[in-house]
């Protein structure tokens, strides 16, 4: 997706709400800079993930909640339940924690996707996601994009990106003037948990429900722009899950 796409077709519809609270943002800066002779720029970034992520199943996005699924689904297959009451004193889930009994434990990650296949296998751990996985997601390691901030507050103006009195005196429209902030990479939502699932050490089963939405099936930026002002991102989706993973552990 470039820059100047935005705007161009209707939004998805689940993506919607929010996808109109970031575009105002957007065309405020913008609008500033055309009438008042700011210098805003405005960046689009693509998925984020890194240290202080949130790992709230309830609420978190699919990377970190994943990481968090996989490791409690290990757990569980270990019986390892000191690490299992570790984590949900550290984040409890609908007010279940570690001083809960194990039926309530259980229930309650059952509620979440981390399922037994069978009554009779305690150790057959199943942990569910939702769609077929097809769809494909772009993750950036949050640091690189607060890295790709600083580049472009130290050396860029919104001038060096929008020729303004050009474009007037060609009588043009200037719409679309933000910054995709991106790896310009994708993985599939499967390949993700797969790797994540590899990187843990989970034996488990991954189940994916597709009776759930897959929402967009693809959300790859274009970073052509950001590249042409010299600005690369760093960390691999692949290292930056091990990161992430091993942050994780020392935070609970």
């Amino acid at each position: 997706m470039k820059e100047e796409y935005l705007l161009t077709d209707t939004l998805e519809y689940t993506n919607e709400p929010y996808a109109i609270a970031k575009i105002a943002g957007i065309k405020m800066c913008e609008s500033y800079n055309i009438q008042y002779n700011t210098n805003f720029i405005a960046v689009q970034p693509t998925n984020l993930y890194g240290p202080n992520d949130n790992f709230d199943l309830e609420k978190s996005h699919v990377l970190p909640a994943l990481i968090r699924k996989i490791h409690l689904g290990k757990a569980l297959i270990n019986k390892d339940w000191d690490i299992i009451r570790k984590d949900l004193d550290k984040l409890p889930i609908e007010n279940i924690n570690g001083s809960n009994s194990e039926n309530e434990i259980l229930e309650v990650l059952s509620k979440y996707g981390l399922k037994r296949k069978s009554e009779k296998e305690e150790s057959d751990i199943q942990i569910e996601i939702w769609g077929s996985g097809k769809p494909m997601r772009e993750f950036l390691w949050s640091e690189d994009m607060a890295d790709a901030c600083i580049h472009l507050m130290m050396n860029i103006n919104f001038k060096d990106i929008v020729k303004l009195d050009d474009l007037r005196l060609k009588n043009q429209e200037i719409r679309n003037s933000h910054i995709n902030i991106g790896s310009g990479k994708d993985i599939s939502i499967k390949q993700l948990a797969e790797m994540i699932k590899s990187i843990i050490g989970f034996k488990g089963e991954l189940y994916y429900n597709t009776d759930k939405p897959d929402g967009t099936l693809k959300k790859l930026t274009d970073t052509t722009k950001l590249t042409n002002l010299n600005w690369k991102y760093t960390v691999e989706i692949e290292e930056g899950i091990d990161r992430l993973y091993n942050w994780y552990l020392k935070y609970l």
